[in-house]
């Protein structure tokens, strides 16, 4: 009798640890899927694969731009998902032969990430696939990446960065970085399933 009130007692203790891990590991799932979202699936799929770019790239600088928040407006007016600004989304859509864009195309998301994993492809293959280069660029500009490789201040060989003299641009490499390696484990799980 008493042994079985014992097995009782740890059969119960037992359902507890279960229920408080499993409440745990749906706590984890949350965080997860708050930080690191992965929406738009379809469209990044299809963009990432007709520019030659990795969907973890596409997802680590909409997470890093937006977080994936498809009004988003920054302080110097970016927009969309990928925080494009109205000028260089123009001069895409010409190079990209789209011939009925609007500014107001870049809140759809659809089109945002277009026009986004275009430049991206450019960017790719204006810097030879450095994606340090490619990444600040996407940040800070052409014309800034351009100025730091001819000062040897910021640039000992014309082609790599030694140090990236604007800290948002800095930092914004690493998260962007960060969230592609993130992003890269959550395709591959998802892909296991």
């Amino acid at each position: 009798m008493v042994l079985v009130i014992e097995a009782k007692k740890i059969l119960i203790a037992l359902i507890k640890i279960i229920i408080v891990l499993a409440a745990f590991a749906a706590l984890a799932i949350a965080a997860v899927n708050y930080f690191f979202p992965m929406k738009y699936e379809d469209t990044i799929e299809r963009c990432a694969k007709k520019y030659g770019l990795e969907e973890s790239l596409v997802y680590a600088v909409i997470n890093t731009e937006s977080h994936f928040e498809e009004e988003a407006v920054s302080g110097k007016n970016a927009c969309g998902l990928m925080q494009i600004m109205k000028p260089t989304a123009e001069w895409i859509a010409v190079k990209s032969g789209m011939t009925d864009y609007d500014e107001n195309d870049l809140y759809d998301p659809d089109t945002n990430i277009e026009l986004g994993c275009w430049y991206l492809s450019y960017l790719i293959k204006r810097y030879d696939n450095d994606m340090t280069l490619v990444i600040a660029a996407y940040n800070a500009g052409e014309g800034n990446v351009t100025k730091w490789l001819y000062d040897t201040n910021y640039s000992g060989n014309g082609h790599d960065l030694d140090n990236i003299p604007f800290k948002e641009t800095e930092e914004y490499v690493e998260r962007v970085n960060f969230n592609k390696k993130v992003y890269e484990k959550l395709i591959e799980l998802r892909r296991k399933k």
